[in-house]
C-alpha cells in the first residue's frame, strides 16, 4: 500500500487538528501540506514502530518545530469563540490538550507524538484543564435522583470552581428548575426518580436554551442507538472523577456561546 492510501484516513482529522491548533484554516492546512509534501520528499519518514495514525502527527509536529512556529490568536476572532480562547492556553498545553480532547489519543500516544514524557504530557494536560476551568466558569444543573451520586457530582463541579443552581430529580423538576436559573450546562441521568427521562428532561431544555449537555448514566446502550444523533459527551456509571472533570471542561469550550432560544 503506498503513503497517500496509509494516511488518506487520517487527513482530515490531522488538518481538524492542525487547524484547531493555529486558529486559522488556512495556516493549518499549510503546515499539513508541507508535511506530506517533506514525507512524499523522503525528507521525513513515519516511525515504523507507531501507528499510521500517530506516526502522522508525529511527523507533523516535527515540521511544526522545525519551522520555529508561532501561535498566535487571530485577531479576527471574537472573544468567545472556540478558538480565541484555545489561543490563550500556552502552546504546549494546547497540543496535548486537543490532542487528547479533540483528537481522541491517549496521553501515551500524546507523549509519543509530541517527544514528551508521559509524565510532562500529563501535567500539561492537567495546566490546560485548569485555564479552561478557570474561564470557562459556569452555573450547573445536575439531574439524578440518586442522592449519594447527585452529592457526589456536585463536590466535582463544586471543586472546578462551577455554581450547582438546583439538584433535579425528576424531569419537571429540571424543567422547572431551568425556568428559574438557566445554567450555562446540564449534567443529566436518564433514568429519573419518577419513572421520567432524563432524555425527555434535555430535549424539553433545548427546545428553549442552547446549554451543552453531558449525559452520566449506567444505561448507555438507551442512547447509543444509531437512530438519532448521539450525544457528544457520554459517561458511563460508575464513573471516574477525572473522567467527570475532563468531560465538563471539554464541554465548556468546544460548545460556542449562544444567546437563548427564548426571546429576553
Amino acid at each position: 500500500m503506498g503513503l497517500l492510501a496509509r494516511l488518506a484516513p487520517h487527513l482530515p482529522y490531522v488538518r481538524r487538528y492542525a487547524r484547531a491548533l493555529t486558529g486559522d484554516q488556512v495556516t493549518g492546512d499549510s503546515y499539513v501540506r508541507v508535511t506530506l509534501e517533506a514525507l512524499a520528499a523522503g525528507e521525513a519518514t513515519l516511525p515504523p514502530s507507531l501507528t499510521p495514525r500517530v506516526a502522522l502527527y508525529h511527523v507533523f509536529h516535527i515540521i511544526w518545530r522545525s519551522t520555529g512556529a508561532q501561535l498566535e490568536p487571530r485577531g479576527e476572532l471574537e472573544d468567545d469563540d472556540p478558538s480565541r480562547r484555545l489561543m490563550r492556553i500556552a502552546p504546549r498545553s494546547r497540543q496535548a490538550f486537543l490532542l487528547t480532547a479533540l483528537e481522541g489519543f491517549t496521553p501515551s500516544e500524546a507523549a509519543l507524538i509530541l517527544d514528551a514524557e508521559f509524565a510532562e504530557v500529563q501535567q500539561l494536560i492537567a495546566d490546560a484543564q485548569a485555564e479552561i476551568d478557570a474561564e470557562l466558569a459556569t452555573d450547573v444543573l445536575i439531574i439524578e435522583d440518586e442522592p449519594v451520586i447527585a452529592a457526589d457530582i456536585e463536590a466535582l463541579v463544586k471543586e472546578l470552581g462551577h455554581t450547582v443552581v438546583d439538584i433535579a430529580a425528576t424531569r419537571t423538576e429540571a424543567v422547572d428548575a431551568v425556568a428559574r436559573k438557566t445554567p450555562g450546562l446540564v449534567l443529566a441521568d436518564i433514568q429519573l426518580a419518577d419513572g421520567s427521562s432524563g432524555i425527555d428532561a434535555v430535549k424539553d431544555i433545548l427546545a428553549r436554551y442552547d446549554v451543552p449537555v453531558i449525559f452520566i448514566t449506567a444505561f448507555p446502550e438507551r442512547l447509543l442507538t444509531g437512530e438519532r444523533p448521539e450525544p457528544t459527551f457520554l459517561i458511563t456509571k460508575p464513573f471516574q472523577p477525572e473522567t467527570v472533570k475532563a468531560a465538563i471542561g471539554q464541554a465548556l469550550f468546544f460548545h460556542p456561546r449562544k444567546a437563548s432560544k427564548q426571546a429576553a
